[in-house]
C-alpha cells in the first residue's frame, strides 16, 4: 500500500522488470556455474588471487536478478 511519499508497492516497475529478470536468472546460473568451478580450483590451489576475483565476479552475477528488479522498481513512480 502507499502511503504518502513511502511507496513499496510498484506493480508496473516490476512487471516491466520481469524480462530483464529472466535474463539476469540466466545469467545467475551462468554464475553459479562460475562459482562451482571457481570454488574447486580454490581449495586445490589457494594461492591463485585471480580465482578468487572470478569467485566475486560470480556472485554478483548470482545476486542480478534481485538487483535488477530493485532497481526498475525504484525507477517506476507509484
Amino acid at each position: 500500500m502507499c502511503c504518502g511519499d513511502d511507496c513499496e508497492c510498484r506493480p508496473l516497475g516490476f512487471l516491466l522488470g520481469l524480462p530483464f529478470a529472466f535474463l539476469s536468472l540466466l545469467l545467475s546460473i551462468i554464475g553459479v556455474i562460475i562459482w562451482i568451478i571457481g570454488l574447486a580450483l580454490t581449495c586445490i590451489c589457494p594461492c591463485c588471487l585471480c580465482v578468487t576475483i572470478i569467485v566475486e565476479l560470480a556472485l554478483g552475477l548470482i545476486k542480478a536478478p534481485i538487483h535488477v528488479m530493485k532497481w526498475f522498481t525504484t525507477k517506476i513512480p507509484c
